[in-house]
């Protein structure tokens, strides 16, 4: 057996004992039983250790030395580019500090879940402080005297940088403004008033996940306090939530993970359980999800298909037609949650979230003045005040899972699916009439063979330049919003 041959058999055990630690995440965010969850963290903590020892031991060193790149195929220069990029990484990273990471991240996640549901920033503020501590410690061995946040970014974006978000996040943010403030001048459309069955959401949610072509053959759909995609190739499973009085929240969450989770389904199965049987990075994950949610899950001709089953569901749920309903769905307005918020502002919660994480990391902005902070950036930037924990510091469960650079992908995800959608247009002109029935069979096809199936084959931004056609950029994104709601509110 060649050295690359047997590094191959050595890693796809690798990948699946990664899935199993997934799993650990998916059980211990649904089904765990609450007194659990000190056991979850040793649990967690002694696969990370076997995990580390893989990706780090002598052996991976012997193989690495042995294997000439260049006499492999495409698929497998890329195989090499990822695991060398991996044992380079984790090298870095002292086996020690990896399994106290992952034992501080999983019993941060109960703390903070707790803390929410009790608007508690103090609770959760000496666990976030731990978990900041160790992510500071990883990220300054990573980063090998570079930026410690750059070096973090790198786990979800590879090589994007904190100075090119702030370029990205300043061509954005002047029309999203201008944008949400021309609307905010216009007459309100309202929102729902009506008391939606929360067995009817999820059996809604049931076919939802079918209509976007979610394989239930291999995955499922569970309930978490914070909505999430988990798993690849064979099992991939979702998450959604639901509220009476919010079912665009069901709804939207559902799209948005099956966007995940479709895309990790439909990776080629020659991949599975390698390195390139994921995919490509986070903000390539995220345009999936946002495409999924918004500009499909959102448009005009689609949402009239919605309205139908809503009705059908429901009953008459007080929205006269599907016009109205289609403003309803697209409504700007006043939020505190990143999940549930319009297109237009939801760039804006990510802007916030990571200049905040950035000082956190850096050491500029103190844990004790966190909750103080957001509320006043929060202010500043949507005009309002938050009035408690859940609504602002503690919505969102990526700091309790040290997921420090996660955020930004959100937007890089938002501008590569506006990329996306221009070209998916061009090249099936009769997309309306088919969304307009309920039918994303062309589109989903389309996202499959140009991007989905490609796993990690490719770097982010080569992978996302080949499926449009063109270099991504803000501009389409910005041109789509524009577009779509000067429609909605005519201006």
């Amino acid at each position: 057996m060649s050295a690359f041959d047997a590094l191959m058999s050595f890693q796809r055990q690798t990948e699946a004992l990664s899935q199993v630690a997934g799993r650990l995440s998916w059980d211990q965010e649904t089904v765990m039983p609450e007194g659990s969850s000190t056991q979850r963290s040793e649990e967690t903590a002694a696969l990370e250790s076997v995990l580390h020892e893989r990706r780090t031991g002598p052996q991976m060193a012997e193989w690495l030395a042995a294997i000439d790149d260049a006499t492999l195929d495409q698929i497998g220069q890329a195989q090499m580019r990822h695991i060398r990029r991996t044992y380079t990484r984790t090298s870095r990273i002292p086996g020690d500090l990896a399994a106290e990471l992952a034992r501080v991240t999983s019993l941060a996640q109960g703390i903070w879940a707790k803390a929410r549901a009790e608007n508690d920033f103090s609770a959760f503020a000496p666990t976030l402080e731990e978990v900041i501590r160790l992510r500071r410690e990883e990220g300054a061995a990573l980063a090998d005297g570079g930026d410690v946040y750059d070096a973090l970014l790198q786990e979800y974006e590879p090589d994007a940088t904190a100075a090119e978000l702030e370029t990205m996040f300043g061509a954005l943010r002047p029309g999203l403004v201008d944008l949400r403030d021309k609307i905010l001048n216009q007459p309100d459309p309202g929102g729902l008033d009506f008391d939606f069955s929360e067995d009817k959401q999820m059996q809604l949610a049931q076919k939802l996940a079918g209509v976007f072509g979610y394989d239930f053959d291999r995955g499922r759909i569970d309930k978490a306090v914070h909505p999430f995609s988990s798993g690849s190739g064979n099992d991939v499973r979702i998450t959604t939530r639901t509220s009476p009085r919010e079912p665009f929240n069901c709804v939207y969450s559902t799209i948005h993970e099956i966007g995940h989770a479709t895309y990790e389904q439909s990776i080629d199965q020659a991949y599975l359980l390698t390195p390139l049987g994921l995919g490509a990075s986070m903000g390539v994950h995220e345009s999936q999800s946002r495409i999924y949610e918004n500009q499909l899950g959102r448009s005009e001709a689609f949402t009239g298909w919605l309205f139908g089953q809503m009705r059908d569901l429901f009953g008459d749920f007080g929205i006269s037609d599907e016009h109205q309903f289609y403003k309803v769905v697209n409504r700007i307005g006043k939020g505190f949650i990143r999940t549930e918020a319009d297109e237009i502002q939801y760039n804006l919660h990510v802007m916030l979230r990571f200049d905040l994480e950035r000082a956190l990391i850096a050491g500029d902005l103190a844990i004790a003045d966190l909750e103080q902070a957001w509320n006043e950036r929060f202010e500043a930037d949507f005009g309002f005040a938050v009035e408690r924990a859940s609504d602002g510091v503690l919505q969102d469960v990526h700091w309790s899972l040290g997921l420090f650079g996660y955020f930004p992908t959100y937007s890089i995800g938002n501008v590569y699916a506006g990329c996306l959608f221009d070209a998916l247009k061009s090249d099936i002109p009769n997309l309306n009439d088919q969304l307009a029935e309920g039918d994303l069979s062309s589109a989903l096809a389309w996202l499959k063979q140009r991007l989905q199936q490609h796993g990690r084959l490719m770097k982010p931004r080569d992978l996302i330049t080949q499926a449009c056609g063109t270099t991504p950029s803000e501009a389409p994104l910005l041109a789509y919003l524009t577009d779509k709601y000067a429609g909605i509110y005519g201006f």
